[in-house]
């Protein structure tokens, strides 16, 4: 137990997609985070994005060739941002907007295709009262398909 005064960092094992679903307002189809792993709340944690063929993208990137826009594997780096967010703010702060301030280094490494299981680590680089700034990486099956450095606000609705 911590001592007056002491704050400590708990890590959670997983949050589940209904606990996201109270945490960040993305629903379907924008919701592209199923799974939250490894939390530290407003520390890091791991997303996890199970890519199907169904996703409504695929029908138009690219049909003959389908690849997940790299926008919106950026959108899931900062869906998972939100989540560790939120889950240092609290219960009161569920629900919040966050919007994009900047995203900066980002590059694409490797196709994300359906099948693949996406995981998308975020680590705090600075947090400073509503703005924050994480730096991301995602990866398939260990292998870097993305990376960026993301910054955003959040704010009430």
């Amino acid at each position: 137990m911590a001592e007056s005064g002491e704050t400590t960092v708990e890590t959670l094992e997983s949050v589940d997609i209904m606990q996201i679903l109270r945490m960040i307002p993305h629903r379907y189809p924008m919701l592209l985070v199923d799974r939250v792993i490894g939390l530290k709340p407003g520390e890091a944690a791991t997303g996890v994005k199970n890519v199907s063929i169904n996703e409504p993208f695929f029908q138009g990137h690219f049909p003959s060739y389908p690849v997940m826009p790299g926008v919106l594997i950026v959108e899931a780096m900062a869906q998972t941002a939100g989540v560790v967010v939120i889950s240092m703010l609290g219960t009161e702060a569920e629900g919040r907007l966050v919007y994009f301030m900047s995203i900066e280094n980002c590059r694409f490494r490797k196709p994300v295709i359906p099948g693949d299981q996406m995981h998308i680590h975020v680590q705090k680089e600075r947090g400073r009262a509503n703005v924050w700034k994480f730096h991301c990486v995602a990866k398939v099956e260990g292998a870097l398909a993305a990376e960026a450095t993301v910054t955003a606000m959040i704010l009430d609705r």
